[in-house]
């Protein structure tokens, strides 16, 4: 299951930078992740700073 980015995100692109699979792209309001080209890895999770990103439910 991708990883979701909550309102949280200050769009810092910490994330985006981690990401091995370029899953993440910065959205109109904050970074998004395509859930279609996430693998689920944690790394996004792990590298953001304001704790923005977890597991979709």
């Amino acid at each position: 299951m991708a990883h979701v980015i909550s309102d949280e995100c200050v769009s810092c692109g910490a994330c985006a930078a981690t990401c091995p699979v370029e899953a993440i792209s910065e959205g109109a309001d904050k970074y998004e992740v395509n859930p279609d080209v996430c693998i689920d890895c944690g790394a996004c999770e792990d590298g953001c700073p304001t704790g923005a990103i977890h597991p979709a439910d």
